[in-house]
């Protein structure tokens, strides 16, 4: 299975956490209201946000799967990503808002505990994305794709979101009808810090960024293979869900150009096999026999 294959299995999970978030956001709004929960219309409003990124991953995946083209050498893999910052600004306005609306709620003297349904609703929903978070995780890491593994994450954060819910409801029934209003005010700060880890790893990728302790693993890699006298310099980036690779390996002067071509596609092939990097670049050049003299 190639990259474009993987990118239409990865849609599969992008319409799972759709049809999820457009259902259960729909039932977590208006029995919000009907309960007179604000922490379970809170959770209902941050699952309106997770629509949106779900459809950017999956508008994403689609640009992506488009074919290199005379403008566009390198794909359009980073569509994806693109699509993610994106969400990322309707996530983190979507959160303030709910802020927002807490600390008014806070602020008032009039409270009453919601009713007891809310807290079912909202433990029903908890389960419902723990499923959908085990799905698009498995799927994400049989096909290797790093923007539905965040969408799986988000699924995650949804399913805790769900049941930090569940528990202000029921604190409130015990007397305690402010928390509430708490857990709506924290599920406020968890949209705002998912939004944020969103666009701290798409900015991160779009300006070249690279996980330094990764590159490592590849350098040794590389240096590992047989005919390479040393490595002048490493470089990678995120494409994507795709990695681009540029080495540049000393090997023997006195090998002939089929020899260490040979040694180039031996790279190529154990970055494929070790760590399913298809795009790899190697520069061959002549190791200096005065560094071994030194």
């Amino acid at each position: 299975m190639n990259a474009y294959d993987n990118l239409k299995q990865g849609e599969k999970g992008a319409w799972v956490s759709i049809a999820a978030y457009i259902l259960l956001s729909i039932f977590k709004i208006s029995m919000g209201y009907i309960t007179g929960s604000e922490a379970l219309t809170a959770d209902g409003i941050n699952n309106t946000t997770d629509i949106i990124v779900s459809l950017a991953v999956l508008i994403g995946l689609r640009i992506s799967r488009k074919p290199p083209d005379h403008d566009h050498p390198y794909g359009h893999m980073r569509a994806e990503t693109i699509a993610s910052l994106v969400a990322s600004f309707i996530m983190f306005a979507a959160g303030i808002q709910v802020i927002i609306q807490s600390v008014q709620s806070l602020m008032s003297a009039e409270r009453q505990a919601p009713d007891m349904l809310a807290a079912w609703v909202a433990l029903f929903s908890a389960v419902v994305m723990w499923g959908v978070y085990m799905y698009n995780r498995k799927l994400a890491k049989r096909i290797n794709n790093h923007s539905l593994m965040a969408a799986a994450m988000d699924n995650r954060s949804d399913a805790f979101v769900s049941i930090g819910a569940t528990v202000g409801i029921i604190g409130s029934r015990f007397g305690y009808p402010i928390l509430d209003t708490i857990a709506a005010f924290a599920v406020g700060l968890i949209i705002c810090k998912t939004a944020w880890d969103i666009f701290s790893e798409a900015t991160h990728a779009l300006t070249d960024g690279f996980d330094d302790k990764r590159l490592k693993v590849f350098q040794e890699t590389v240096r590992e293979t047989p005919g390479v006298k040393s490595i002048k310099d490493i470089r990678a980036r995120v494409h994507g869900s795709s990695v681009l690779l540029d080495v540049v390996v000393e090997v023997s002067a006195e090998l002939s150009v089929e020899q260490s071509h040979h040694i180039s596609d031996e790279i190529e092939q154990r970055m494929h096999q070790q760590h399913s990097i298809d795009n790899v670049h190697v520069h061959v050049e002549p190791y200096s026999n005065l560094k071994e003299e030194s």
